[in-house]
């Protein structure tokens, strides 16, 4: 863990060849790799009241994220929690409500960074045989945009190294400075900026080694740490510190700034939907269960429902045109549900792709299409989630609402199409939060422009190729429906073949498309 400054010193280490014999680590069968969440900090400087890794973010508390980010790891075998002293519980309940099956202890840290990384230490020595190591990574609890790449990077390394850091290059100046009295501060030197890195974690280590280095340290009366990759520099100056690169996303949470600068960064980042095995394993989940497909009339709902019908499922797809359904009409979505209910016993999905995108400047538009704008696209789906809630907590269903990639950038003449947008997103991500309790999932889809009469409407007749198709952001939709995930707000977008952003993260990937939708809407 970083002290607050986030700054670390980082010196070239040398190369195996240069003889030293502990750089190398004796190749044998994969030892265990455990990840260690230090969630030791009080919130102090973020003002709250609780630990800043309690505080929610993207509708969930920033801990879970972060353990999140571990479970999927397929490199990790185990986590444990070092918490702060009075709120292990909070994070017990998170851990069982989550099904965060990969941690097996939450422990109370000490009352110094030191004392809580010696309780790690001691309880990651617990029931291991003689000679028997393994690998550990300690993570900073309120780093939570970490990614599976710098995961995999740092257990990699530990194959070839006993100690491995993370860090990025600095994009500021750096300087050192003194303080003259009461006259402030002042300038001593300016450090070479192609030399310094910004550490960030996880700090991945060999359990021999850094318990090794911390048995060392503690013989010394001085010894005072904040960063246990400077004990192992101060204290086994023989081993080599491996630097693995970092991501400029994978911030830390201290400052109030931060916690609106993460949120939002949730909010842009693409979540990909786990995909079925094969056509069997999508019949099996969905055969028996019941889908309400609002907007089923066309395009997007209408590709759903015909999806669903094929692997079994009972679907009730409505819209204007084909039903009567208007779904700005409480009345017409209470009968819809009614009658789902009515007739299969269960709704296990409510889904609502219906939407109209009407384009304009605000000052010019008339009072009814603004009207008609909130109904269907904000006033609507708030109508829809009300109505389903008493059947989804039934069946521990979910709920599945549709954003459109202008919502993270509103344009001029799509102020309400834009606004309604980015409202469903909002609106997931608070309902996911509000109905956890029930086991209701909600996840909101955001496709790229996609071929719907909707956009055909608005836009005419585009370049073949340049647009989704329905059938795949359906095909997705499935997907949504079929995972556990809940809060999410999960991309879909036609790949450009002339890009390579197979070493790119979904933030990276998230954060490219959105300066990208200047010229898009969908």
């Amino acid at each position: 863990m970083r002290d607050g400054h986030g700054e670390c010193d980082h010196h070239t280490v040398p190369s195996p060849s240069q003889g030293r014999s502990s750089v190398s680590v004796p190749h044998h069968a994969k030892p265990r790799t455990t990840a260690v969440v230090l969630a030791g900090g009080t919130g102090q400087r973020v003002g709250l009241s609780i630990p800043k890794q309690l505080l929610k973010i993207a509708g969930k508390a920033v801990i879970e994220h972060t353990l999140t980010v571990f479970q999927n790891a397929e490199d990790i075998d185990d986590v444990i929690v070092l918490m702060a002293p009075g709120f292990v519980p909070d994070v017990e309940k998170i851990v069982a409500k989550a099904g965060l099956t990969k941690v097996t202890r939450v422990i109370e840290g000490g009352s110094t960074r030191n004392e809580t990384t010696e309780r790690a230490i001691a309880a990651l020595g617990e029931g291991l045989a003689e000679g028997e190591d393994r690998n550990v990574l300690f993570h900073d609890a309120v780093r939570p945009l970490l990614s599976q790449r710098v995961i995999k990077d740092c257990v990699d390394a530990l194959d070839r190294y006993e100690a491995v850091d993370v860090a990025i290059p600095s994009a500021d100046t750096i300087i050192v400075t003194r303080t003259h009295g009461g006259d402030g501060e002042f300038i001593t030197d300016v450090p070479d900026r192609s030399r310094l890195r910004r550490g960030q974690t996880p700090q991945a280590f060999k359990l021999s080694t850094i318990r090794k280095a911390y048995k060392i340290a503690a013989g010394d009366p001085n010894f005072q740490a904040t960063d246990d990759c400077s004990v192992v520099l101060r204290y086994l100056p023989d081993v080599p510190i491996y630097v693995v690169a970092g991501d400029e996303y994978n911030m830390k949470v201290t400052q109030p700034v931060d916690v609106f600068i993460t949120d939002k960064l949730f909010q842009l980042a693409s979540t990909a939907a786990p995909r079925q095995a094969d056509e069997a394993a999508y019949r099996e989940l969905l055969s028996g269960r019941t889908l309400v497909v609002f907007g089923g009339s066309y395009g997007i709902g209408a590709d759903i429902a015909k999806l669903a019908e094929q692997y079994g499922a009972s679907v009730y797809a409505l819209g204007r045109s084909t039903t009567g359904t208007h779904v700005e009409n409480p009345e017409h979505v209470d009968d819809a549900l009614s009658k789902a209910y009515a007739e299969t016993g269960r709704i296990d999905y409510v889904i609502n792709t219906a939407g109209v995108l009407r384009i304009g400047k605000l000052a010019e538009t008339d009072n009814t299409t603004i009207q008609e704008a909130l109904n269907v696209n904000y006033l609507a789906p708030v109508q829809i989630a009300r109505a389903s809630y008493k059947y989804l907590a039934e069946t521990r269903g979910q709920l599945l609402l549709y954003t459109s990639s202008s919502y993270t950038r509103g344009r001029a003449e799509y102020s309400l199409y834009s606004s309604t947008k980015a409202a469903m997103v909002n609106l997931t991500q608070a309902l996911a939060d509000e109905w956890a309790g029930e086991g209701i999932r909600v996840n909101c889809v955001n496709p790229e422009r996609t071929a719907t009469p909707m956009r055909t409407k608005a836009f005419g007749q585009e370049p073949d190729g340049s647009l989704l198709s329905s059938e795949a952001v359906a095909r997705t939709s499935l997907d949504v429906l079929l995972s556990a995930m809940t809060g999410h707000v999960i991309d879909v977008r036609q790949q450009d073949p002339t890009s390579d952003v197979s070493g790119s993260s979904g933030f990276e990937q998230a954060l490219a498309s959105v300066l990208d939708r200047q010229e898009d809407v969908s």
